[in-house]
Parts: C-alpha cells; sequence; structure tokens
C-alpha cells in the first residue's frame, strides 16, 4: 500500500477538488460523527457525481450529525488499495469494488463481478440480500476487517478498442486494459492478451498506444473518461461484465455506529444504487446517439458470439469455485440464485 500518514490525509481532505461536503448544524450535545470514503469514479462522471450525492444524502438525513470527507478518483490511494486503507483506518470506507480484491480470496470476484452472469444490477443486489449473499459476506468481509453495507453499481459495460470489436474472432491478440481478477483469465483463453493496470491508468495506456483498448466501464463512464476521444470503436449493448461497486466500512468503525446513523447508511445507499442504475441506462442511451454521430462504431455482438463468451465465462466460474472454501460457497451460492431467477438454465 502508498505509505500515507493521516496527516497527509488531512492536507489531501484540504485540498482535494471535491474536498468534505458540508453538513446541516448539529444539535448543542450532539456528538459528530466523520467518515472518510474513497471511490475511483472521477467526480464529473455519472457515478461520482451519485457518489457525492449519496455523501451529501446521509448528511441531510442525520440532521449533520454524520460528516464524509469523500475523495473521488483514488485522490488518497491507488484503486485496488482503497479496501486496506479502510481496514487499517487510513480511511473509512471503501466505495470502488470487491473486483479489485480476487488476490486476498477468491470470492470477492463473486461479490465484485459474475462477469458473463447477472444481467442488470438489481438481480445481484437481490442475491445479497436474500438469495445467501449476506450470509458467506458477512464473514469473508469480516475476516479482513471490513462490513459490506450493499452494492451500487452500473449495467453492463462496454468495451473500448482503438481497432473493430465486431466479435469473438478480434479478440485474438487484442492487448487491452483489464482489471485484476477473472477477466483476465476468461478474456486470455480466447485469444486476447490483458494488461492489468489501475482504473487512473486508462486514458493515458490508450494514448500512449500501450495497449489497444479497455475494459473500463459504461458508454457514460468511458466517454467521461475521454476514451472516445482516442479508441473509436465499442461494444455497445455491453454484455461481457457488470461490476458492482460496493460500500465496505470498516468494521469496528461500523459496530461503533449508532443503529439510526447504520440504518441511514444503508438507505442511502439503496437510492444511490437506484439512481445510478437508472441515471447510467438514461447516459448510455444518449451517449449511444452522440457516438453515432461522431462515427464511432458501435460493435452488438451476434447471440452466437454472446453465448460462447459466456460458456467460456462459466467454465472459469468453476475454477475459482475451487480456489478457497469461500469462493466455492459464494460462486455456487450465485450459480445457484442465478438458475433460481432463470438467467442461467
Amino acid at each position: 500500500m502508498s505509505r500515507i500518514t493521516r496527516r497527509r490525509l488531512t492536507r489531501l481532505g484540504a485540498s482535494a477538488a471535491v474536498g468534505a461536503v458540508a453538513a446541516p448544524m448539529v444539535a448543542r450535545g450532539q456528538s459528530k460523527i466523520q467518515l472518510r470514503i474513497q471511490t475511483h469514479h472521477s467526480a464529473e462522471s455519472v457515478p461520482g457525481k451519485i457518489f457525492l450525492r449519496f455523501c451529501k444524502d446521509v448528511e441531510e438525513m442525520s440532521g449533520g450529525r454524520v460528516q464524509i470527507e469523500s475523495f473521488t478518483s483514488s485522490a488518497v490511494v491507488k484503486s485496488v488499495e482503497t479496501f486496506d486503507a479502510a481496514s487499517t483506518g487510513i480511511l473509512d470506507g471503501d466505495m470502488t469494488g470487491a473486483a479489485y480484491q480476487p488476490g486476498k480470496d477468491a470470492a470477492f470476484q463473486a461479490f465484485g463481478d459474475m462477469l458473463g452472469g447477472y444481467d442488470s444490477p438489481d438481480q445481484m443486489q437481490a442475491w445479497l440480500d436474500v438469495g445467501g449473499g449476506r450470509e458467506i459476506a458477512d464473514p469473508l468481509y469480516g475476516k479482513f476487517g471490513m462490513y459490506l453495507v450493499g452494492f451500487w453499481g452500473d449495467p453492463t459495460e462496454s468495451l473500448v478498442s482503438t481497432k473493430p470489436l465486431r466479435g469473438l474472432s478480434d479478440l485474438k491478440d487484442w492487448k487491452f486494459r483489464c482489471p485484476p481478477g477473472m477477466q483476465t483469465e476468461i478474456f486470455a483463453k480466447l485469444g486476447a492478451k490483458p494488461v492489468v493496470m489501475d482504473f487512473g491508468e486508462v486514458f493515458t495506456a490508450l494514448q500512449t498506444k500501450a495497449v489497444e483498448g479497455a475494459d473500463a466501464g459504461t458508454l457514460a463512464v468511458n466517454k467521461a473518461l475521454g476514451l472516445y476521444e482516442i479508441a473509436t470503436h465499442t461494444t455497445y449493448p455491453g454484455f461481457h461484465s457488470m461490476p458492482q461497486d460496493h460500500l465496505a466500512i470498516n468494521k469496528a468503525k461500523w459496530e461503533s455506529l449508532p443503529a439510526d446513523v447504520k440504518a441511514i447508511v444503508k438507505v442511502a445507499l439503496k437510492k444511490a444504487a437506484l439512481d445510478r442504475w437508472t441515471a447510467t441506462n438514461l447516459a448510455n442511451a444518449e451517449v449511444a446517439r452522440e457516438l453515432a454521430a461522431k462515427g464511432v462504431t458501435l460493435h452488438d455482438w451476434s447471440p452466437a458470439d454472446r453465448r460462447a463468451y459466456r460458456e467460456q465465462a462459466q467454465a472459469v466460474w468453476q475454477n475459482w469455485a475451487q480456489k478457497t472454501p469461500f469462493a466455492k460457497q459464494a460462486f455456487e451460492s450465485s450459480i445457484a440464485f442465478m438458475k433460481r431467477i432463470g438467467v442461467l438454465a
């Protein structure tokens, strides 16, 4: 992890563009609760704006008792280090995603992104809430000093590329930025050359031609990152990946919160999840028309290519389920739930 002190964190909080979100006056005698939370999204992106709105919602709903110091664009530590920063108390909360943490336990992949699996964010949230996910999440996250509050993710993402991505055959030798985890294995088996790098490095890697494409975000997120200024090919509608960002709070910090504050955070996160899903769907539709008008080619893969991708992903799921006891529980539970709701036959 990057070396960082609480003093440096305080300086970052004072100077960051986002800064701390101001809260209403707190009644005399009430103690204020401070939370420091980081996301990897930029303040200008759709999820970044919703992250900041979430912080404001918690403060307003708590009558100013809770004040959140919000950090966007991985301002404190790198995206993959946010979880550790929260678990060790440098931060209090991580609003990146579990898909950054499979190196700790392969089970985190199931809580981050079941590639080729769920069709929409509400399905994965339902698995966590009523499908058996919570019973696995609590001991898994707790093992690393964290508590999973819930998800707040996007609909399916779109690949971006400087060369055509018409279908499965175009993946051969395609060198692209890839998040850590199961993606690398799936795409390598399909002939691509994934390169793992931080979310914040995607634009520069494309600009310098270190890679030919990227698995970064939804159509709207990719546009906000400026990727379509460089890459003129993209997959849309998306299908390959639907990572769900999480809100994970330092376990000791979470347990110290009053019951009503815990409830406020959970309700505010549910609102953020719904806001993000609906806003991103709308933004994607608008961006798709804009990109097409500017000459960016939107590649809608054939049912056969999509099916082949999903079959490869499912084969990799089975491999990952054997990695750790937690992974076995998480993957088997998630697969069973997808069959229960008809996502899988």
